[in-house]
């Protein structure tokens, strides 16, 4: 482990160490080819999430005792997590194919920092400016070039841990989404959580005696007899490579809002046919979303993108533990006028239902013109679009570091020219649903509003 201590200031933080993590022991090269899951997200913008926990705590017991625990876990987990110490290869040479490699030496760059931030003012639900969450972000290192040889190496996942005094903590999560999924990511997050907890490593390896439990990084799971891996690659290796987030400012404020279980299940009744929690909920926000904007062109298409985990969808299934991208997604069209009228959330809902139902639902369908995918996507590039980041069945706010539940998730990965909504299982309602935004503050006080009434009259 190296370290370097510093004492830069930002407004609000205090970097106080840098430092990276290696597994406790060298453990030999493991090299992955990137599946057409994984190819797709080479040129997305990182992935950053933020979990804050409510843990009071000076800044002596912060470095002293806290922190090195902290060290020591993740250097645990990694044993069981290789990738995430490993970097992204990207060839110079476009004939050769893309790869997560881990190599002995390789780590997990962590930032231990201070922040005079208010923790409450963070955490809470209200409309906050988006820019002062990038404090808490780590750094992302630069692109490297490895020395003889013909590949770039990017760093795919980093970790900041900020103390606010007396208040509590914030772990801080970056990686590229070639690593991994949702279901991915929030396993190796909950893993390093389990173990630094009160059971420690050896709890961890009781709790996870099954083999079944622990990741698998085998690519031959992806049938892929199509080749897709080599069409996706052709088109995105033609895209020219970069590793920077969304420029700041951004312009926008962060808002909370909250779906208690009673609401959910008032919309649920307010649909033409059988709901989910989540068709609710994504028919709710996505109509709030048209009915608080522009509706100048009531013809113009409205787009929300509804992903899935393809694991247990696919024939033959793939392992839930699998570690790696498995996302596949349908697209809901609705026209705009539909959407701002007032029964739009009734539409939004059959549109998405429908989706669900024809192509995430369908073994049959599911993978069908999966090599057009890139192509598909391009089509929406214009267009006006909806997102989701996150599900409520990998939930990262009941990560425990041995400091109970997390007060508040933030994905600030929704922070893009276009819009998504984050979702995950609310902290202070039992089966309720936290919906996450990232808007300019005028377009956030409309939604608020429509969201707001829409509620009442339920």
């Amino acid at each position: 482990m190296t370290t370097t201590t510093t004492t830069t200031t930002t407004t609000s933080t205090t970097l106080l160490e840098t430092c990276h993590i290696p597994p406790p022991a060298a453990a030999n090269d493991l090299s992955i080819p990137l599946s057409f899951f994984d190819i797709k997200w080479l040129h997305y913008h990182p992935v950053r999430r933020l979990l804050f926990y409510h843990h009071p705590s000076s800044k002596s017991q912060f470095l002293h005792t806290i922190v090195p625990h902290l060290k020591q876990s993740l250097s645990l987990t990694l044993t069981h997590y290789l990738p995430v110490a490993g970097n992204l290869l990207y060839p110079s040479n476009t004939e050769k194919f893309p790869q997560l490699r881990y190599a002995p030496g390789d780590s997990v760059p962590v930032t231990i920092a201070e922040s005079n931030s208010d923790f409450d003012t963070l955490t809470g639900n209200h409309a906050r400016d988006a820019d002062q969450f990038y404090d808490l972000l780590p750094p992302i290192p630069p692109i490297e070039e490895e020395s003889d040889s013909d590949w770039k190496l990017i760093n795919i996942f980093a970790v900041q841990i900020t103390l606010f005094p007396g208040e509590g903590i914030c772990v801080g999560f970056s990686n590229h989404h070639c690593l991994g999924d949702a279901r991915s990511i929030a396993g190796f997050i909950s893993a390093w959580g389990e173990i630094n907890g009160i059971g420690g490593y050896e709890g961890f390896l009781s709790n996870h005696s099954d083999p079944l439990s622990l990741p698998i990084f085998d690519r031959s799971f992806i049938n892929d007899p199509s080749k897709i891996d080599a069409i996706f690659w052709k088109v995105m290796r033609n895209i020219p490579l970069k590793t920077a987030s969304f420029p700041l400012p951004t312009n926008r404020v962060r808002s909370t809002f909250l779906l208690r279980r009673s609401d959910i299940e008032k919309l649920k009744s307010a649909t033409k046919s059988p709901a989910s929690s989540f068709i609710a909920a994504a028919a709710y926000v996505w109509s709030c979303m048209v009915k608080s904007g522009d509706k100048s062109d009531e013809n113009a298409a409205e787009l929300f993108i509804i992903p899935a985990d393809a694991r247990g969808r696919k024939d033959p299934a793939i392992p839930e533990n699998y570690f790696g991208n498995c996302i596949v997604s349908a697209v809901a069209r609705v026209e705009r006028g539909k959407l701002a009228a007032e029964d739009g959330f009734a539409a939004a809902a059959e549109a998405i239902g429908a989706e669900i139902e024809g192509k995430l639902k369908n073994r049959d369908e599911i993978l069908r013109g999966a090599e057009n995918w890139m192509s598909e996507i391009f089509k929406c590039f214009g267009m006006s679009v909806l997102g989701v980041s996150g599900s409520p069945r990998f939930d990262l706010l009941k990560a425990d570091f041995g400091w109970g539940k997390a007060r508040k998730l933030e994905v600030l990965s929704i922070d893009g020219e276009n819009y998504s909504m984050s979702l995950c299982s609310s902290s202070d309602f039992d089966g309720g649903l936290e919906v996450g935004l990232s808007l300019p503050r005028e377009r956030m006080a409309a939604f608020a509003e429509v969201f707001a009434d829409g509620i009442s009259k339920l």
